[in-house]
């Protein structure tokens, strides 16, 4: 079974490193909290006292961090991954970041005769929970073959998107259209109760008509419509807004560098960004649906 050097214990990254103990492969983590450290421990894998002790022999390196600067560090520093391991890996960042980063991530770490995918994900804290993730995959078919098993025991759905720096784009344009339609789908709904409609009514008419998305199926963003999504928990938990602004900044950057036509995506940016400014971004990004609220 290979080894694996886990970086980055968040909320996502501590579930994913705790899957791939439960699959059995052997799990050296860092991070710089070292309560999420200890916790892995606890699960089983084995806690990293510093980057060069966990990447000692590592097969497969992952990472999961907040953008593409850390990773940058994390890799590259001096004290960073590449100048403290010996053998020759394949890197697999999980990250969301710019496609370019990810590209020239991808050429410093083959030009040291290493691997690199990126890998970025989509199924937020539940999915990584579950072990339900889906991975987008850029990089050559090789090395995502090779990364299939223990992307596999991380999630449900492994795509190919192209070459590294193809599952950013891929990811990217996924959650623009996600913003989208969770703002539409929140317009839409309180459009029927300002009319007098029932939300529920409303959205199981939706639910079978032509209207009808994944945020009305699985992620309602009325309070009280559907059990168990974060709309009905005071909106913790979840794809916080200040997340969702992140990706939002990103796909609006790629659109600029290829003069691609995204209005719909530039509003939602604009509707995000001010729900954010407006002291909601530890909320769910669902919670755009109080921004159509009456005062």
């Amino acid at each position: 079974m290979a080894k694996i050097a886990f970086f980055g214990l968040g909320n996502m990254g501590a579930s994913m490193a705790k899957n791939l103990v439960k699959a059995k492969f052997n799990v050296t983590v860092f991070d710089l909290v070292g309560s999420q450290v200890q916790l892995l421990a606890e699960a089983g894998a084995t806690p990293g006292s510093s980057v060069k002790q966990a990447v000692e022999s590592a097969d497969i390196i992952i990472s999961m961090l907040p953008a593409g600067k850390h990773v940058e560090s994390l890799y590259f520093d001096e004290d960073g991954i590449v100048n403290n391991i010996s053998a020759k890996s394949l890197f697999i960042d999980c990250s969301t970041i710019e496609s370019s980063t990810a590209k020239s991530i991808g050429e410093k770490l083959q030009a040291q005769g290493h691997r690199f995918i990126d890998a970025p994900v989509s199924g937020g804290v539940a999915g990584a929970a579950a072990g339900s993730l889906t991975f987008i995959v850029g990089g050559d078919k090789a090395d995502f073959d090779e990364a299939q098993s223990c992307l596999q025991a991380m999630g449900k759905n492994i795509f190919h998107a192209g070459g590294i720096g193809a599952g950013q784009v891929a990811k990217i344009c996924n959650n623009m259209l996600l913003a989208i339609l969770m703002a539409g789908t929140s317009e839409a709904l309180q459009l029927g109760i300002d009319n007098g409609l029932d939300p529920k009514v409303m959205s199981d008419i939706m639910l079978q008509s032509s209207g009808r998305n994944w945020t009305l199926e699985l992620y309602n963003p009325c309070p009280g419509v559907m059990p168990n999504v974060p709309s009905s928990n005071d909106y913790q938990g979840g794809f916080l807004v200040d997340l969702m602004n992140k990706d939002l900044g990103l796909a609006m950057g790629t659109a600029a560098n290829n003069r691609s036509v995204v209005p719909l995506g530039q509003l939602a940016k604009s509707l995000f960004q001010m729900h954010g400014n407006a002291g909601n971004g530890n909320l769910d990004f669902s919670s755009i649906f109080n921004a159509y609220k009456h005062g």
